[in-house]
């Protein structure tokens, strides 16, 4: 009896174990498939763009590798500690695919100006149309424009716009498709648990207050920061780079970057404000649905007492 009972022990212990295993690998795997991706999205430029030095593509590469390794440990990680919405899918994948698609389209464009192809002609023929169609009074693609110097030419000019007018399209569309895929895919479901800590490793549900509030606190605070900012980052720009030629800011990486930055980080915001406001919503519904069901099982108590 003591054999039998020692070899059904021993059967659950080596099945924990393999069932532990196996649960490491698909997170390792996942993690290293997402560091690929992330390592892909930094080397972009540089492999498009014509003319690249070795020194710059060394440069890269060593950006590429600290960037890749960061992700592969937030997502291999049993409990993240910078990384959003890790297990909030499809929040980090619209981001990157916005991400890339904004990079891809702003490298195939400056592209352009060296080594014109037919698919880059189409790309920056659409692009021009884009920048002039967004330039207008106040709107943030005018308001990019405006951070070169005075001594700025033409040619840099449109170029700029229509590096913002392509980047801040691509911010809106991802915006767009990231808040109709929530609402049909109902994201994050009622029915389903939702770990706000590793979810959400950089906001304490304990800190003080009530939690729903909090939430809907942020949520209005990255709306609004997320609209305000690309209005704001424009003259920034403009302010840390007084004093350095046109050619500084319209470089091909430093153009790259810049505008895809400018572009991603409010459209990040915003859909982290969004985020945020859905999670506050199921939380308030898995919390009033949970004392109904409290206040019916007490009625249902004092019933059968009264009986």
């Amino acid at each position: 009896m003591k054999d039998l009972t020692a070899g059904k022990l021993q059967v659950r212990i080596v099945s924990s174990m393999d069932g532990a295993a196996r649960s490491w690998l698909n997170r390792a795997t996942g993690a290293a498939v997402r560091g690929f991706l992330v390592m892909v999205l930094v080397v972009l430029p540089s492999v498009i763009l014509p003319g690249i030095g070795t020194d710059t593509k060394q440069i890269v590469a060593l950006v590429a590798l600290f960037a890749g390794t960061l992700v592969f440990v937030e997502y291999n990680a049993v409990y993240p500690s910078l990384v959003e919405f890790r297990d909030g899918a499809p929040f980090n994948r619209i981001r990157y695919l916005m991400l890339l698609a904004t990079v891809l389209l702003l490298s195939v464009i400056v592209a352009d100006r060296q080594d014109p192809t037919t698919v880059s002609r189409l790309i920056r023929a659409l692009g021009d149309v884009i920048g002039q169609a967004l330039d207008f009074p106040y709107s943030p693609v005018r308001l990019a424009t405006q951070l070169l110097a005075d001594s700025a030419t033409t040619e840099q000019i449109l170029d700029l716009r229509t590096a913002a007018g392509t980047a801040y399209l691509v911010s809106l569309i991802s915006l767009a498709v990231f808040v109709v895929v929530l609402k049909i895919a109902g994201w994050p479901s009622t029915k389903s648990a939702f770990n706000v800590w590793v979810n959400l490793p950089t906001f304490e549900p304990t800190a003080g207050g009530d939690v729903v509030d909090r939430l809907e606190r942020d949520a209005r605070v990255n709306l609004a920061v997320g609209f305000l900012l690309p209005f704001v980052v424009p003259a920034l720009i403009a302010l840390i780079t007084s004093g350095l030629p046109p050619d500084a800011v319209t470089s091909p990486q430093t153009l790259i970057w810049t505008m895809a930055a400018w572009a991603f980080l409010p459209a990040s915001l915003l859909m982290r404000g969004v985020a945020m406001g859905r999670v506050a919503d199921m939380i308030r519904v898995k919390r009033d649905r949970k004392i109904a069901s409290e206040a019916a099982a007490t009625r249902t108590d004092e019933e059968k007492d009264d009986l």
